[in-house]
């Protein structure tokens, strides 16, 4: 390699993943004719907090097919395109292909076969129409079963069930379904439009008015509600009477009318909800950026380079793959930091963000980690946890909002600040140890890279993030049961997600005895450390997932399968670190 390509081949990746993290963060510029992301940037309450229209129509999108990409006959459709059909021209949403079932008995309900549906699981509304009174009749009936007696096919149906009412109820969400122009409604058959009105105030998901001066910020008001209003006092909320016009240029199909009536409704509500419609704003620039999906992408590229570098290159590609992290680990901190600004909340409330501050956190301290040693073995174990935390992340947003509203017994900042942080750090931690100990016995036994340089920097690193791990995880352990204390009246109850906290505690303190008694050496500390991603696994999925104990958030079978297939593949790692050192393709001596 000549000076010239050593000196820019660490530089040149780095130029180029940055200048399309700036592609993705630049001003958004119109996909159509239709200023779609105007009215994407508008606020609604829904699910208990202020979103823009955007997240309403990408997380509705999530729910019913697990992705934000809808594909039709005429191409793609943009999220917001989809929820402007599902408002105003139901019968077209109705046969977009949106609902995924890839549950072969659920599928004979309808008297539907993978091939009738596009990818062989997305079906429409249309599709299913007929089967939807049977659909009923199997809901009710698994309902009336125990939630952990449930059969696979029950749980598939109350959640297509489920599916099915989102989508039902968002067709109410500015006009009512079925009965044609709104305007003309109002004017021809005022009676028949208040019982519509009704209907849509009872069954929309989403509060479209905000409240007037001198009401409660929450005091937010359905569509149904607002046209109900108007009618008994004589003036219709002008931006009902936007949403309206919107509607009536969407199925004109008139860009400039519809371009129009977002505009006025924009400069309403910001007169009207300035705050709301700012935060709202932001929001939308948010989804639209997506910064997780570029960190994921960012990672591989950097596990990658990091993982060649061990072969060829070492320098060259070592300091590319710890430039792409760190730029991956900005952007990730940046989405974090976004989330907490949104929510108002500290960074870990849920499931979701603690997969987000796991990966974070790993991150972080392998940036340190290569700081100190630079032999880019941190740099492909950070890039390794963070893309695997952020596909975690991605599939726990399929279950809905991921800024969801606060369960009262978690609505504390001082306590998500300080026990939840404490705890999740020790998590981060704990799995940071045991992929860095992955990563010497995998290059131990499988290949000749592992020299003793290398195993001598992984057992150091090891042994110090498990100091690490232990501290945390003891801190928010004890923090947790003084919030308990607060909470419960009891500083501890033996719960699952209690023992679990614990078992993390005793195992890390357990890892440090042995290596201080001398009981294990480098490779038996390593096999120890792999131990602790199956204790991890279960104290943070185990329990939340399964349906057990007070901090259980409810069985999922893609939870339990994923948590099986891990705790094997971590089996499967501690096996091969008990072979003889002398079997390995780099044997080092000296180690047991």
């Amino acid at each position: 390699m000549n000076t010239l390509l050593r000196r820019f081949l660490p530089w040149a990746p780095l130029a180029a993943a940055a200048c399309w993290v700036a592609a993705t963060v630049a001003p958004e510029g119109s996909a159509g004719p239709y200023d779609l992301a105007g009215l994407g940037r508008v606020p609604v309450l829904a699910d208990g907090r202020v979103k823009p229209l955007d997240t309403v129509a990408r997380t509705g999108l999530l729910l019913l097919q697990g992705r934000q990409r809808l594909e039709a006959g005429s191409g793609e459709i943009p999220p917001m395109g989809w929820l402007l059909d599902v408002f105003y021209r139901p019968e077209i949403a109705d046969t977009y292909s949106c609902f995924r079932i890839d549950n072969a008995d659920l599928l004979t309900v309808f008297g539907l076969a993978p091939a009738d549906g596009t990818g062989g699981v997305r079906f429409s509304y249309d599709q299913m129409r007929s089967g939807l009174p049977e659909l009923d009749r199997q809901a009710r009936l698994a309902g009336e079963a125990d939630a952990a007696e449930r059969s696979v096919f029950q749980r598939a149906v109350i959640a297509l069930e489920n599916r099915i009412s989102l989508y039902d109820r968002l067709k109410y969400g500015l006009e009512p379904p079925g009965e044609g122009r709104l305007l003309t409604l109002i004017a021809t058959q005022p009676e028949r439009a208040r019982i519509a009105f009704g209907a849509m105030d009872t069954q929309s998901p989403i509060r479209v008015i905000p409240p007037g001066p001198g009401e409660p910020s929450e005091q937010w008001r359905t569509a149904g509600r607002g046209f109900l209003e108007a009618t008994a006092a004589g003036a219709p909320d002008p931006a009902l009477m936007a949403y309206a016009r919107i509607g009536a240029a969407w199925r004109e199909l008139s860009p400039a009318k519809f371009n129009a009536a977002v505009d006025g409704l924009a400069a309403g509500l910001a007169l009207r909800a300035p705050g709301p419609v700012a935060r709202a704003g932001w929001e939308a620039v948010f989804n639209r950026a997506a910064p997780f999906y570029t960190s994921l992408v960012l990672y591989v590229a950097a596990f990658i380079l990091g993982a060649v570098s061990w072969l060829r290159w070492r320098e060259q590609l070592g300091r590319t793959a710890l430039h792409l992290m760190a730029l991956a680990f900005v952007l990730a901190t940046v989405g974090i930091a976004a989330r907490m600004w949104l929510e108002g909340r500290p960074p870990v409330t849920n499931l979701y963000s603690s997969a987000l501050f796991i990966g974070w956190g790993a991150a972080g301290l392998c940036l340190i980690l290569e700081r100190i040693h630079r032999n880019a073995i941190a740099s492909v174990a950070g890039s390794l946890i963070g893309f695997a935390t952020l596909v975690i992340a991605h599939n726990l947003s399929l279950s809905g909002d991921t800024m969801e509203m606060m369960r009262a017994v978690l609505d504390s900042n001082f306590w998500l600040a300080t026990h939840v942080v404490a705890v999740t750090t020790g998590y981060a931690a704990t799995f940071l140890a045991g992929f860095l100990a992955t990563i010497y016995i995998l290059r131990g036994a499988l290949t000749r890279s592992l020299d003793s340089a290398s195993a001598e920097s992984l057992g150091r690193m090891v042994y110090g993030v498990a100091c690490f791990a232990l501290f945390f995880s003891f801190i928010g352990t004890v923090l947790g049961g003084i919030w308990a204390d607060q909470s419960w009246g009891r500083f501890w109850g033996w719960d699952p997600k209690e023992n679990g906290a614990l078992l993390i505690v005793i195992w890390n303190a357990v890892i440090l005895h042995a290596r201080w008694g001398g009981l294990v050496r480098t490779r038996g500390l390593m096999g120890m450390a792999v131990f602790g991603n199956v204790v991890t696994a279960w104290s943070w999925f185990g329990v939340n997932m399964l349906g057990v104990g007070l901090h259980s958030y409810g069985f999922t079978d893609a939870a339990f399968r994923g948590l099986i297939a891990f705790v094997a593949t971590q089996a499967v790692v501690i096996a091969v670190s008990a072979i003889p050192a002398a079997r390995w393709r780099s044997p080092l001596s000296g180690t047991r």
